[in-house]
């Protein structure tokens, strides 16, 4: 399996941060990351801004690199 920007990995990643801010780096195994995606959005949304991180995280999750 491919790993990097456009692998099946990072499609579905995006596509779980799609419904909830943060889902796809919990499913990167990103933890920290995706508590602060989901957090940041959650706060967010009380002002009508969580909509940026929400977007944010869709790209986050779709362009994630591992490091080597």
């Amino acid at each position: 399996m491919s790993e990097g920007q456009g692998s099946t990995g990072n499609v579905l990643a995006a596509i779980c941060s799609f419904f909830i801010p943060g889902l796809g780096q919990l499913v990167q195994g990103r933890l920290l990351k995706a508590i602060i995606m989901f957090v940041l959005a959650a706060v967010l949304w009380i002002v009508w801004l969580g909509w940026l991180v929400h977007l944010w995280s869709i790209l986050d999750a779709a362009l994630y690199k591992p490091a080597r």
